[in-house]
C-alpha cells in the first residue's frame, strides 16, 4: 500500500509518500479500505512534533471512513468511519490507502453521509459531544455561548446543542458561512475583536443579565476572561484549546461565589474504540439529517497530501480531506 509517512518532526515538507505491506488482521482486528481521510489542525500539530506521546516513524490522521476489507467475516464489505486519540499517534493513521484497528472499534457509517462528509466529522464532533454532553451535561431551555462557533469544532457544539432544545449564542472573528449549519442555528453573534469581557456584558445583555449557563470555549486562552465574565451563577466552562496564552489570572473569590465550574475536555485522551463508542450515538442525528459536517472544501490525492496539510496550515475555510 501507499501512505503518507514522517520519520521526524517539522513542518508539511517532512511527510513523505511511502511503499509499505499490506496489513493483515489479525486476531481481533479488522483492515479498512481508508476511502476519505480529513485533515485536522491536530495533524499539522502532530507532524510538527507538539504532541508528546507520538512515536516515530508515523503514519498521520485520525479521522477516516471507508470500507472493510479483512477481518471479522460479519464486517467484510461494511461501511465504517472513526477516529481516535491513538491514530496517528501512537498507532499508524488514515492517512495511506489502508488502516487496521481494532474490531471494537469499527463503527457503521451513517448511510446518508458520504465517504468525504462522514471523515470530516470526528474529531469535531467527539470534541464537542464530550464537552456538551458528558461533563457540561446540557439541558434543555438552557443558554449556551460558543466561542469558535465558525470553526469545527463549534460548528458540531452549535448542532449539539440544538438538538438538545438549547439556545445558542455564537462568538467568532467571523460569522458562520452562509449555508453551514451553525449560520442557521445561532439565535445572536457577538464578534470576538480581542477576547476583551465587553463580550460578557453582551452575552449578559442578550439573557436579560443572567448569563450563560453553559460557554463552550474552543479559543481559550485570550477568551478565557470573557467567557468566564459571560457565565450565569452555578454556570459551566467547557475549555478545549489555549490560544496566545497558557495561563490566565482568575478572580477565586468571584468564581466560587458564582458556584462556577470548569471542564477541560481532551478528544485526544479517547482511543479509536472509545471514540467509535460515542460516533455510534451520533450516527442516528446524521442518518435524520439533523446533523451536517461542515461542507468539504478541498480533496486531495494521497500523492498530492502534503498540499492538503499545507491547505490546513492556511486555514481554508471548510474540510480538507485526502482521499486515497
Amino acid at each position: 500500500m501507499h501512505a503518507l509517512r514522517f520519520d521526524s518532526f517539522g513542518g508539511p515538507d517532512v511527510l513523505r509518500l511511502a511503499e509499505m505491506p499490506d496489513p493483515v488482521a489479525r486476531s481481533g482486528e479488522a483492515v479498512i479500505s481508508v476511502r476519505s481521510s480529513s485533515v485536522n489542525p491536530s495533524d499539522l500539530k502532530n507532524v510538527a512534533g507538539q504532541f508528546q506521546q507520538t512515536t516515530l516513524p508515523r503514519i498521520p490522521g485520525r479521522d477516516f471512513a471507508g470500507v472493510v476489507v479483512d477481518g471479522p467475516g460479519d464486517w467484510i464489505g461494511a461501511e465504517v468511519w472513526g477516529t481516535g486519540g491513538d491514530v496517528g499517534f501512537t498507532r499508524d493513521g488514515p492517512h495511506a490507502q489502508l488502516l487496521t484497528v481494532p474490531v471494537t472499534a469499527l463503527a457503521r457509517k451513517p448511510e446518508r453521509l458520504s465517504f468525504e462528509e462522514a471523515s470530516a466529522v470526528g474529531v469535531n464532533f467527539v470534541t464537542g459531544w464530550l464537552g456538551v454532553v458528558e461533563a457540561a451535561q446540557l439541558a434543555e431551555g438552557e443558554t449556551i455561548a460558543v466561542f469558535g462557533v465558525s470553526g469545527g469544532v463549534g460548528g458540531a457544539v452549535a448542532q449539539i446543542a440544538d438538538a438538545l432544545g438549547s439556545r445558542v449564542i455564537g462568538a467568532d472573528r467571523v460569522r458562520p458561512a452562509g449555508g453551514t449549519p451553525a449560520a442557521s442555528i445561532i439565535t445572536d453573534f457577538i464578534a470576538l475583536d480581542d477576547g476583551s469581557q465587553e463580550v460578557g456584558s453582551q452575552v449578559k445583555r442578550l439573557t436579560g443579565g443572567r448569563g450563560a449557563d453553559v460557554v463552550y470555549d474552543a479559543v481559550g486562552g485570550v477568551t478565557t476572561p470573557a467567557a468566564l465574565a459571560s457565565l450565569a451563577r452555578r454556570g459551566r466552562l467547557v475549555m478545549i484549546s489555549a490560544v496566545g496564552t497558557q495561563t490566565v489570572e482568575i478572580n477565586l473569590v468571584g468564581l466560587y461565589r458564582n458556584e462556577t465550574r470548569i471542564y477541560g475536555c481532551n478528544s485526544g485522551n479517547y482511543d479509536v474504540v472509545e471514540s467509535g463508542a460515542r460516533l455510534e450515538r451520533l450516527a442516528p442525528f446524521f442518518d435524520s439529517g439533523q446533523f451536517r459536517p461542515l461542507p468539504v472544501a478541498s480533496r486531495y490525492s494521497l500523492e498530492d497530501g502534503k498540499d492538503a496539510y499545507l491547505a490546513v496550515e492556511h486555514r481554508v475555510r471548510g474540510r480538507v480531506v485526502i482521499c486515497p
